[in-house]
């Protein structure tokens, strides 16, 4: 009887052994699908981001191609940069400052300016007390 309770023990054995490597297959298969699904899971997300991107861009492009095939921006081109006008408009030119011409006594009165910013303090109260002043009544 002793004899029969060890080959039971030792097919008993065997079978636990194959029991418990079978189990860690299992689990280390399992590891694997559900690390392969997690990554599975980043690229999707991720190609869910750069779509949803491109989506916005190519919005962003549609709109600028309506934009630029306007009717409005082309008259705005051909307006500013060929000259053209519609019937019946008028051009007015806005000139630069430095571009501005000034008559005689307005350019003698900015040189006077120029002048006086240029003195220094005590000098500017000596000429408001002792010299021409068109403040005094």
């Amino acid at each position: 009887m002793n004899r029969y309770n060890v080959e039971e023990f030792g097919a008993m054995r065997v079978v636990l052994i194959v029991g418990c490597l079978l189990v860690v297959y299992m689990l280390y298969s399992l590891t694997v699908s559900i690390y392969d699904n997690y990554q599975i899971e980043q690229h999707i997300a991720e190609f869910e981001s750069r779509n949803e991107e491109l989506r916005k861009e190519n919005r962003k492009k549609l709109e600028d191609f309506q934009y630029y095939t306007s009717q409005e921006y082309i008259e705005k081109v051909a307006k500013t940069n060929l000259g053209l006008i519609n019937p019946g408009e008028q051009v007015i030119i806005i000139p630069d400052e430095e571009f501005i011409i000034l008559t005689e006594g307005e350019d003698m009165a900015k040189i006077n300016e120029q002048i006086r910013n240029s003195w220094s303090n005590p000098k500017k109260w000596w000429m408001f007390f002792f010299s021409y002043n068109p403040f005094k009544v």
